[in-house]
């Protein structure tokens, strides 16, 4: 019986583990799902604030390249940390624990939905 209620529960984290991944992975269409869909879902909603969070880097990074000159170099390093911090969003969300994104993760828990 004991194996049977952690497989359980293995079953129910690994769901939030993939909800979380997919709000990540779609940025911020994610996040607008994750707020249609699984606004109870503290799991998913802790990811989901990341995601539009490492969306507004992206939205930073457009900006600074829009910069005559050095605004190509800027642009660039923003939109290699973006990458960064995208694919670190969803190695953190299968991971099946809350996980701060980098410098990210400290803005993102300051947003209120």
């Amino acid at each position: 019986m004991a194996r049977k209620k952690s497989k359980d529960k293995t079953n129910v984290n690994s769901d939030n583990n993939l909800l979380a991944f997919i709000t990540t992975f779609l940025s911020i269409v994610g996040f607008i799902l994750a707020l249609l869909l699984w606004k109870d879902n503290d799991y998913v909603m802790f990811y989901a604030k990341q995601s539009l969070a490492i969306f507004i880097v992206l939205i930073i990074g457009y900006g600074a390249s829009l910069i005559p000159i050095i605004g190509l170099v800027i642009g660039s390093i923003v939109y290699l940390i973006f990458i960064l911090f995208w694919v670190l969003s969803w190695i953190f969300a299968l991971s099946g624990e809350k996980r701060d994104v980098f410098f990210i993760g400290e803005y993102a828990k300051k947003i209120k939905v």
